[in-house]
């Protein structure tokens, strides 16, 4: 590492792998100066929604698919946008088809930034990190899977923050992408449906004058749903350790 800071083909092969980074925290630099957050959030779909529901009956194909490119965007660059969108996704294309859309692109997205992340930090972890915590890394690599499927599963820790970790870990791609896709489905079919029947929330806050959060939308019993998931998830790993250590 010392030796590629200190010869100039060094310090472009190093420029080169931190360039995708650069490009995220570019992007979500840029997206919060033009001020796009405005626009994902509930008080924008409760001042637009007849018109979004117009544009997507008048385009009932570029619609979805501009969503989609939208939501891998947003959450490629990290922006904390997730659940909001996909509440959008379940009011605008229904439960079903707006659930899809939104596990295919939120795959995609999440990939993308995997990607970034592995191809400028993948290797400084291992070169640096030793004991505890590089036994920690094999650990991870070899059930990579399953603690990818819990933390898909439960929410526990940010969207993005669980895009971005596995990349220290020499995760494969496919590996983490199919964790991803089928970790994040239920959480989006969840999200989806409520976002399906959110019409009636939005009309009843805009006659009392009060904006729409999340806090209104996700019950006690949904969480719920989500902690049982992840103990669902869990049991595969706990007894694959069990047998390890009999």
């Amino acid at each position: 590492m010392s030796s590629d800071r200190n010869n100039p083909a060094g310090r472009r092969r190093l420029a080169w792998r931190a360039l995708p980074i650069v490009i995220v925290l570019g992007g979500l630099i840029a997206g919060y100066a033009l001020g796009l957050h405005h626009y994902l959030s509930l008080t924008f779909l409760a001042e637009s929604r007849d018109a979004l529901r117009a544009h997507v009956a008048a385009n009932p194909v570029l619609a979805p698919a501009g969503f989609a490119v939208l939501y891998a965007l947003a959450v490629a660059f990290s922006f904390p946008a997730a659940s909001v969108l996909t509440l959008f996704a379940g009011f605008l294309f229904g439960w079903l088809v707006g659930g899809a859309v939104v596990a295919v692109a939120a795959t995609a997205g999440a990939s993308a930034l995997f990607i970034a992340a592995r191809t400028a930090l993948g290797d400084v972890l291992s070169r640096r990190l030793g004991g505890r915590v590089s036994q920690m890394a094999r650990g991870f690599e070899d059930d990579a899977f399953g603690y990818l499927l819990v933390l898909r599963l439960a929410p526990i820790f940010p969207f993005w923050v669980v895009n971005i970790a596995p990349a220290l870990f020499n995760v494969r791609l496919g590996t983490y992408a199919l964790a991803t896709f089928i970790g994040i489905l239920p959480g989006t079919f969840a999200y989806a449906y409520l976002g399906y029947g959110l019409d009636s929330v939005l009309t009843a806050a805009a006659q009392s004058g009060r904006a729409v959060t999340l806090a209104d939308l996700v019950t006690p019993q949904l969480t719920i749903a989500f902690a049982a998931l992840a103990v669902v998830a869990l049991i595969p790993i706990v007894l694959k350790k069990l047998r390890r250590s009999a």
